[in-house]
């Protein structure tokens, strides 16, 4: 099974296989969205911390180690690399949504310059790569990333992230919405649970976005004109 033929919900079950796709790399953003400190550490109480096991094991062992290798291979192809993390300006939050103020699991209080709201070192941006902030689930919401891709030329998006049911699909459903072709990387993903993670990449593939693998993204670019490859290696 393929891309084009996995994750698809009910609406989609009989649809013809969508057209293959070719990304041109200058028009093309990586966006890496809420991998950060916080959601690495252990939980209130043991039991919390036990119940939450799954998904550090995925985090470790599958989502930042391709996560890692994505950035890398953006990098190396002239991808930008975008950063987004929940992170909010006033030391006592005052500046949160309403969503990130309830009480919950989505309560969130990450000053910007904490440790706990970094992204995490693995995957740390280098040099003038971008970072928005945001005290929304969306990155598109509150923040000028949609002027940003406007502004650099880009035209489609490759999503990485957490949480596959939350933040990761509300900033997809954003980039639908404004015209984007968008794609989720399955593999730099994850939610709370492996069913959260599955049973939303059926609910937002093939109507906004298309979801595909590390390995099956690699081989959706096109080649950079050798006089690009050129003038990025400074020569």
């Amino acid at each position: 099974m393929t891309w084009k033929t996995a994750h698809r919900s009910f609406y989609y079950a009989t649809a013809e296989d969508p057209a293959d796709i070719a990304l041109d790399p200058k028009k093309t953003a990586l966006l890496v969205i809420d991998i950060q400190n916080t959601y690495l550490e252990d939980k209130d109480t043991p039991e919390e911390t036990a119940r939450w096991q799954p998904f550090f094991q995925r985090m470790h062992k599958t989502v930042i180690p391709n996560t890692a290798a994505l950035i890398e291979d953006a990098r190396a192809r002239c991808v930008e690399v975008i950063f987004a993390r929940i992170a909010c300006l006033k030391e006592d939050g005052r500046d949160r949504s309403l969503s990130q103020k309830k009480p919950g699991f989505n309560y969130l209080l990450l000053p910007k310059d904490r440790e706990d709201s970094l992204v995490v070192p693995e995957l740390a941006p280098k040099d003038d790569e971008i970072t928005v902030l945001k005290t929304t689930d969306s990155a598109l919401t509150g923040t000028n990333l949609q002027l940003i891709l406007h502004n650099m030329g880009i035209t489609s998006v490759v999503c990485a992230g957490i949480f596959t049911d939350q933040c990761v699909s509300s900033t997809v459903r954003s980039l639908a919405d404004e015209s984007f072709d968008v794609l989720v990387v399955e593999d730099c993903c994850a939610a709370a649970t492996q069913e959260l993670h599955l049973h939303e990449l059926a609910v937002i593939n093939m109507i906004y976005c298309h979801v595909v693998t590390s390995a099956e993204l690699g081989d959706m670019y096109l080649p950079l004109p050798i006089r690009h490859l050129a003038m990025s290696a400074g020569t």
